[in-house]
């Protein structure tokens, strides 16, 4: 990983969606880190896009919509902005090799416990398959989220959590993480190792629907319908449900500790 020039500002190329991504830019900004291109959902796919833009404060022609990071054009145009790496934070698109290529290092803030819950919707797995729940700032490589890992944080899932309440403090975690280690980015100094190869489990988007719907005739231990409830408890989300009388009649869970 590239150390910047103590005169020169780091310069970087921001990929970024969520209220993390919105985070991120103003914790860059405090750093003096200069974000010298942006890349962002399309608006059908994005959150909290308007503020992001806005923050990052670049001109629009350095704004990119990350559907189109496979086009030879915008690669080109990304490239000449001469960046001294990628960073990308929540953002949703498998990022591909020939994106990789502009980069000596491409890092990816994922809310998950590496090698644990790569993919999509990890609160929602860690909750339904009892794996660790964490944040990992890690390298990008043509896999998904399978790169060397610079830092990692555990998050202790709670009984009371649902997949929304765990979401909330991953986010937190998720920012934490990168004040705590941009510094190290920053200097060239920061740590790398490889991922475990002996654990870990990733997720698609499409294995949800597997979840959602709950079979009144099906045998399930309280455990997991406990757990498969409240990992589809996010609203306005409205994730599982049962069928009576040919329709869908769907639950979310609440959960508080006793007042003792």
């Amino acid at each position: 990983m590239p150390a910047a020039d103590p005169g020169t500002p780091l310069q970087i190329i921001l990929l970024a969606n969520n209220r993390v991504g919105l985070g991120a830019i103003e914790l860059l900004r405090r750093d003096g880190t200069e974000i010298a291109g942006l890349v962002v959902h399309p608006e059908d796919r994005a959150r909290h896009r308007a503020e992001i833009i806005q923050a990052a404060g670049v001109p629009p022609d350095r704004v990119f919509d990350g559907a189109t990071l496979r086009d030879p054009a915008v690669l080109a145009r990304i490239a000449a902005l001469g960046a001294d790496l990628a960073l990308s934070v929540y953002f949703g698109y498998l990022l591909r090799p020939e994106f990789l290529a502009l980069f000596d290092s491409v890092l990816n803030l994922h809310p998950a416990l590496l090698p644990y819950n790569r993919g999509a919707h990890p609160n929602v797995w860690s909750l339904v398959e009892g794996t660790p729940a964490g944040v990992t700032l890690h390298h990008v490589d043509p896999g998904v989220d399978t790169g060397d890992i610079v830092a990692q944080a555990e998050v202790p899932v709670e009984p009371v959590d649902t997949a929304e309440t765990l979401y909330a403090r991953l986010e937190a975690a998720s920012l934490a993480l990168l004040a705590a280690t941009w510094p190290a980015i920053r200097a060239g100094r920061a740590p790398r190792r490889p991922q475990p190869t002996d654990r870990g489990s990733s997720h698609r988007v499409r294995d949800l629907a597997a979840l959602d719907r709950i079979d009144l005739d099906r045998r399930y231990t309280g455990r997991e319908l406990i757990d498969l409830l409240r990992a589809r408890t996010f609203p306005p989300h409205r994730g599982a449900y049962i069928e009576v009388d040919g329709k869908r009649v769907y639950l979310r869970l609440e959960l508080s500790y006793g007042d003792d």
